[in-house]
């Protein structure tokens, strides 16, 4: 009986603990981006994770420009469009950094309060798990929100992705 409770309450524990996680991981970064330097927030950032996710949303929007005809012309905008995704690759990994992570993070905190200084927290509308290892903030209001996400990397809750 004292057994199974010592269980149950260490489990409880366990879960609390897990909850407050990403919360406890937010306040950091928050803190992280009140610093003038922007490697203050590599460890909370996922630069790949993001520089990804912005290729595929660049991806998907370059194929709605392919043409699906087979004419001269229609190739020539498909070999274009083909090229300009390669270039793309290069241009998107010396653009997004972790200065501009720190950046669009700082703006939609901006965008999302009239609190000035404009932190982080101040702005989030809503923060919670989409799944076990994917916990999803919204900074501002709905129709002008950038949404933040964290991953579960490792032992750590990283952003993963920022969507504006």
């Amino acid at each position: 009986m004292i057994m199974r409770r010592a269980i149950l309450y260490l489990l409880l524990f366990a879960s609390i603990g897990y909850g407050i996680w990403p919360y406890y991981t937010i306040f950091r970064l928050d803190s992280a981006l009140s610093v003038s330097d922007a490697q203050a927030i590599a460890a909370y950032v996922d630069l790949p994770a993001i520089q990804q996710h912005y290729k595929q949303r660049l991806d998907s929007s370059l194929e709605d420009f392919v043409p699906r005809d087979d004419s001269g012309s229609e190739r020539m905008l498909a070999w274009l469009a083909k090229n300009l995704a390669r270039l793309g690759d290069g241009a998107l990994n010396q653009a997004i950094t972790e200065q501009w992570v720190r950046d669009t993070l700082r703006a939609a905190a901006e965008r999302g309060t009239d609190a000035r200084p404009a932190y982080f927290t101040a702005a989030i509308d809503f923060a919670f798990f989409e799944s076990w290892n994917r916990f999803v903030i919204r900074l501002g209001k709905l129709g002008g929100e950038t949404h933040v996400v964290l991953g579960l990397k490792g032992p750590l809750w990283r952003v993963t992705d920022v969507v504006r």
